[in-house]
C-alpha cells in the first residue's frame, strides 16, 4: 500500500486552511493531477461526495471522494474510491505562529489488475507529493484572512 506524509507551513490560519481543504472542489487548484472536481452530493459537511477526474501516470482516472471526517479547524479526511482503488487524503492542521502547519498524508490501496501498478506508483509518489505540497502551499498562502 503506497503512502506518503509531508508536513509544511502556510501563512493561512487554521480556520482558513480547514475551510479551503474541506471544500474538495478546490483540488482543481492545488492538486497537479486533478482535471475536474465537482460536488455530487451533500452540503459540504461529512458525507459530502465529489466526482474527481485526474490524470495519473498518463491515464485519466475517475474517483468518488467522500468527506469522512471534518473537525474544524484541525482535521480534514477524505476517502477516494473506484472499482480498483481506495485512497485516503488526511490533512492535520495546527496553529504555527500567525499561520498553520499542515501534515498531509495520502494512502492508497489497489485491487484487481491495478495492483500491478503499485511499484510504479510507489516510485512516482515522492515526486507527486513534492509538486502537490508546493502547489497547495501556494494556494493556501493566497487565501484571504
Amino acid at each position: 500500500m503506497p503512502s506518503i506524509t509531508r508536513t509544511f507551513t502556510t501563512t493561512a490560519s487554521p480556520g482558513t486552511a480547514h475551510a479551503y481543504l474541506a471544500d474538495f472542489r478546490n483540488a482543481q487548484e492545488w492538486d497537479p493531477g486533478t482535471t475536474t472536481c465537482e460536488r455530487t452530493g451533500g452540503d459540504g459537511g461529512v458525507g459530502t461526495t465529489y466526482r474527481n477526474v485526474s490524470s495519473f501516470l498518463g491515464r485519466e482516472v475517475e474517483l468518488t471522494y467522500t468527506a469522512t471526517e471534518l473537525t474544524a479547524p484541525s482535521l480534514v479526511h477524505l476517502r477516494g474510491t473506484n472499482d480498483s482503488f481506495d485512497g485516503f487524503d488526511r490533512f492535520e492542521i495546527d496553529a504555527a505562529g500567525t499561520g498553520s502547519q499542515i501534515t498531509y498524508t495520502a494512502r492508497m490501496t489497489f485491487s484487481g489488475l491495478s495492483r500491478l501498478a503499485v511499484p510504479l506508483v510507489a516510485a512516482y509518489l515522492p515526486t507527486l507529493a513534492t509538486k502537490t505540497v508546493d502547489q497547495l502551499r501556494s494556494c493556501l498562502d493566497r487565501q484571504p484572512g
